[in-house]
């Protein structure tokens, strides 16, 4: 996956970004939701059943794993971005900078893998990525997957990452529902356990087949 690390650094540090789609329309990037959370409730679901190792892919800047790690939970953030993972580690929590789709430590070990704040979308291949979230997880394991709201059906689209001083490469990127939720958990090896609408947020837990 392309990206420009420099814009997103940007980004976390506070410069007014946002992600351009091919039709001209762009939609403000919700850094201070990456820093803080939408809401105290949605995250309290993203990981409020989480009690042994846990994988977020995609951290960011890691309030989610520093709220496992903090609550003495044993938890790794994985991110492309060298900022994104200085400000997790900042924040008392462990991340390596990696692709996603590269070779992962505790393959198959993991009892839970998080994908919140539209990483469903990374790569622009849903199915891809939620078979290597499978592979990750232990049996018995369990994703917890943030979808979009019901009727975004799946789109597979390019973005880039814009700033006042420049833009990022075209990178592929996707958007899915959750009502296609059960399609892409089957086409993974996973299954729906359940979902759930929190403060606007679609939330689904996946368990492997």
């Amino acid at each position: 996956m392309t990206f420009h690390s420099d814009l997103y650094a940007q980004a976390l540090a506070g410069e007014e970004c946002w992600w351009r789609r091919t039709d001209g329309s762009r939609v403000p990037i919700p850094v201070r939701q990456w820093f803080h959370g939408a809401d105290s409730r949605v995250d309290h679901a993203l990981v409020c059943c989480c009690d042994g190792p846990t994988v977020d892919l995609g951290c960011g800047p890691g309030r989610l794993v520093a709220a496992l790690t903090h609550r003495g939970v044993a938890a790794l953030g994985i991110d492309i971005s060298p900022m994104a993972v200085a400000v997790t580690r900042f924040r008392g929590a462990p991340a390596l900078q990696r692709d996603v789709f590269d070779r992962l430590p505790a393959v198959g070990r993991w009892e839970y893998a998080i994908l919140a704040d539209g990483n469903i979308g990374i790569a622009g291949d849903p199915v891809r990525l939620l078979g290597q979230t499978r592979r990750l997880l232990a049996r018995g394991g369990v994703a917890i997957v943030e979808f979009d709201y019901p009727g975004t059906g799946f789109v597979e689209e390019q973005i880039r990452l814009e700033t006042r001083a420049g833009a990022g490469d075209w990178f592929p990127w996707a958007r899915v529902g959750i009502d296609h939720a059960d399609r892409m958990a089957t086409a993974a090896g996973l299954r729906v356990l359940t979902s759930a609408e929190v403060s606007g947020h679609y939330i689904a837990w996946l368990a492997r087949s």
